[in-house]
């Protein structure tokens, strides 16, 4: 697959208009679209900074092999540099525990209790679970809802983070049900995408925003919405779902725009870390 920037500034359709998040309240009246597909992998990336300054990416990954779930954590000390440290944990065996990575002068301590976690549709607990992280002996991560160990784990100190990125992974249909937030105070919004028959529809708490006509020819491209007062560029390709009929794939990247800047985040030259949110739909599972 093309780096998704590459293809964009190769071949996107660059559409002027944009939509505000109230100014329509069409719904989806397409009986095709009805079943929902299955999410199988969530991916977030977490910023964290230490008490002397220096940052770190966290990513966190969850997933469901079959019917047994599964997380991944991975540590880097730069945006542009490959994951240093990484581990992959079955919860059905190791519900609960802890687990020391080190490589080079980075080490990392994992702390998590999944025993009760619960679960809905996806892989990804929604309640009963505690995940902490220390980078270099320092608390840098802390996820969950279980208060009493977390209370414990903060005595370690305060931990600095905010969630940069997170991504989504779906198979079969063609209606992909998510939900997102563009900032780290913003309010969480359930997002649809569906797309059937040349017509791409993206709903935000059940108001249309974008809806993209004739994908045979704009199987790529871009719009723009406002959304808790930030810009927020839709970028989506789904050529190869159109046109692979056995095992294609689409992607939808919704990202914020930094600052007061009005260009398109990709014609950006410097480095932002604005927010991103990613939706991958695959035909079939891997």
């Amino acid at each position: 697959m093309k780096n998704i920037a590459i293809c964009y500034s190769e071949h996107a359709i660059k559409v002027s208009d944009s939509y505000c998040s109230g100014a329509s309240n069409h719904t989806n009246t397409s009986s095709a679209l009805s079943i929902p597909s299955i999410q199988t992998a969530v991916t977030s990336i977490y910023k964290v900074k230490l008490s002397n300054e220096k940052q770190f990416l966290i990513r966190i990954g969850w997933c469901s092999p079959s019917i047994n779930h599964a997380f991944s954590i991975a540590i880097s000390d730069h945006p542009f540099s490959t994951f240093k440290l990484s581990r992959n944990f079955k919860i059905l065996r190791r519900q609960r525990g802890s687990e020391n990575l080190q490589s080079g002068g980075l080490r990392a301590d994992v702390l998590w209790d999944l025993r009760r976690a619960r679960f809905e549709s996806g892989p990804e607990p929604v309640a009963g679970f505690y995940m902490a992280v220390l980078v270099n002996s320092e608390l840098a991560l802390t996820l969950g809802d279980m208060e009493q160990e977390l209370i414990e784990v903060r005595k370690l100190g305060a931990p600095k983070f905010s969630l940069i990125s997170r991504g989504e992974r779906f198979s079969g249909g063609g209606v992909y049900a998510a939900r997102g937030r563009f900032s780290e105070a913003g309010a969480w919004h359930d997002i649809v995408i569906s797309f059937s028959g040349g017509l791409l529809c993206v709903n935000v708490d059940g108001k249309r925003v974008i809806e993209v006509k004739r994908l045979q020819w704009n199987f790529r491209g871009n719009q723009s919405i406002f959304l808790d007062g930030l810009m927020i560029d839709l970028m989506w390709d789904v050529h190869d779902w159109l046109f692979n009929p056995s095992s294609g794939y689409a992607v939808f990247l919704f990202r914020t725009r930094t600052g007061s800047d009005s260009r398109l985040w990709l014609e950006d030259t410097d480095f932002h870390l604005a927010f991103s949110f990613l939706v991958f739909a695959s035909k079939n599972p891997d």
